[in-house]
């Protein structure tokens, strides 16, 4: 057998742990993770790459029910995805029963003829008996081609997922070279890390109604630092005070946590400033969705 490459889909709910397994697969980071759902809003492929062969991550917006043309593209985006890949992990957690999500999923699923591997995770949280009931559950409604338990978050069982996945890949090239973890522009991965931070930081309905735009990224002359410019858009004043917070603590809060993940990230200083701003609706916006990448020509 020769080389071999594919393109792989990640699809379930939100807060399944997609994001979770593309960083744990590649051992980088280029998904942010959160507990809140609704993480992901682009598909975001990460590529993991060896002498035998190449696998490409399509980490898909979860599916949810959409509350504005946003949420729109974000469902669009992912049951559009299932059709351009060779290859579907469709992730569930151990549930004893199928919700709305799930149900809405495997609907799509029935639609196309991409082959589905069903990939149980967060394992370590429920017993074996839970577990199975759970598999035994999702395989009464959906032929899938195979079955995989995992731990995302604790590493469990990714090598024998790799296996699986490898046996259905074609034979292909190098889409992308051999040091490529992700095809996502240097501008919308700083952007991602400093939203995640607001995810995490902040009150339940206010990091959905936030967007991110970096302004400008410069190294010195020295080589040693990178500058940072980035505008936080939210879509209310009263958001607006709580992102900031008093005295300037949470916008400090969120920067520091973001400029840690951003030195990592660049294996060098960076000195961060970050802007809030309101833009009233914008996740009804169009315009302004298709300039960030989010809507799809139809």
């Amino acid at each position: 057998m020769g080389y071999r490459s594919g393109f792989i889909a990640l699809i379930g709910r939100t807060n399944v742990g997609k994001s979770t397994l593309l960083n744990a697969l590649l051992k980088e980071k280029v998904a942010i993770t959160s507990p809140k759902p609704q993480t992901t809003r682009n598909t975001i492929r990460g590529i993991l790459t060896t002498e035998d062969y190449q696998m490409i991550f399509v980490d898909t917006p979860g599916i949810h029910k959409p509350k504005s043309k946003l949420s729109e593209f974000m469902i669009e985006t992912a049951n559009r995805t299932l059709k351009d890949v060779d290859l579907i992990l469709y992730m569930v957690e151990p549930d004893t029963s199928i919700g709305p999500g799930d149900r809405y999923i495997l609907d799509n699923l029935k639609e196309v003829s991409t082959p589905v591997i069903l990939v149980v995770n967060k394992i370590d949280l429920v017993s074996a008996e839970r577990v199975e009931e759970t598999i035994k559950l999702f395989k009464s409604e959906y032929d899938f081609k195979d079955v995989v338990t995992i731990s995302a978050s604790l590493g469990t069982n990714l090598e024998i997922l790799k296996e699986k996945i490898l046996s259905f890949l074609p034979e292909g090239p190098r889409y992308y070279l051999e040091d490529y973890i992700t095809d996502q522009p240097e501008k919308i991965m700083v952007a991602e890390i400093i939203r995640e931070k607001m995810l995490y930081f902040l009150e339940e309905e206010v990091p959905h109604g936030v967007y991110v735009e970096v302004e400008s990224i410069r190294e010195r002359e020295d080589k040693e630092i990178v500058d940072i410019e980035a505008y936080i858009y939210c879509e209310k004043e009263s958001h607006k005070g709580i992102i900031i917070g008093k005295n300037g603590q949470m916008l400090k809060k969120i920067g520091q946590a973001a400029r840690q993940d951003l030195e990592e990230f660049y294996g060098k200083k960076v000195f961060l400033q970050l802007w809030v701003k309101v833009r009233k609706g914008w996740r009804d916006n169009e315009k302004l969705l298709r300039k960030l990448g989010y809507v799809i020509d139809k």
